[in-house]
């Protein structure tokens, strides 16, 4: 069965878990290989109440789910910037409800990490977990609210499906806290 309603609406229990699966869906368009991405989430009936303009040119109808979120893109990130770094540059604007995150990256399994050797320096390690025969690509995409609210969806490359695309809100820990920082004052 999809995760995706026969209106193009992503099926989720809750708006947040929607707009993740929505801006994962976006990035799987994409195809792989790219940037990371940021969004900001507003609160879609707030869109279309104080930018109507916009709510339209990006598609929104009058009518909508309660509480629904509106991911916007944002510029691109800086290049050559460590995204830990850009991250503590960012501060919102009171009418963002929350951002989102997606990024690729190599993931090697916990069986692994025994074979992690010691002395390797950032360029290095990368260059192992490259290289290693059982790595995984995958694209993760981490949503979080400013009321600590947060989701994360997880695909493999070589799982390329909308239906093997895991949800869950600690799938990203680390990811999800240096988000839920970029609201702290």
């Amino acid at each position: 069965m999809s995760n995706i309603a026969t209106d193009g609406t992503p099926l989720a229990a809750n708006p947040l878990t929607r707009a993740v699966l929505e801006i994962d869906e976006y990035a799987a368009g994409l195809g792989w290989d790219q940037p990371a991405r940021l969004f900001a989430l507003v609160d879609t009936d707030r869109l279309r109440s104080q930018e109507p303009g916009l709510a339209e040119q990006l598609g929104l109808g009058e009518q909508g789910t309660a509480g629904s979120l509106t991911p916007i893109e944002q510029e691109e990130l800086p290049s050559g910037t460590a995204l830990d770094d850009f991250l503590a540059t960012i501060a919102w604007p009171d009418v963002i409800a929350g951002c989102a995150l997606t990024v690729e990256r190599l993931m090697l399994p916990p069986s692994a990490e025994a074979a992690l050797p010691d002395d390797l320096d950032d360029a290095a390690l990368a260059s192992w977990v490259a290289g290693h025969p059982e790595r995984q690509e995958v694209r993760m995409t981490v949503a979080v609210l400013r009321d600590g609210a947060r989701e994360s969806a997880v695909r493999l490359r070589e799982k390329d499906t909308a239906t093997e695309v895991l949800t869950g809100a600690d799938l990203v820990p680390g990811l999800a806290q240096a988000l839920t920082a970029t609201f702290e004052a």
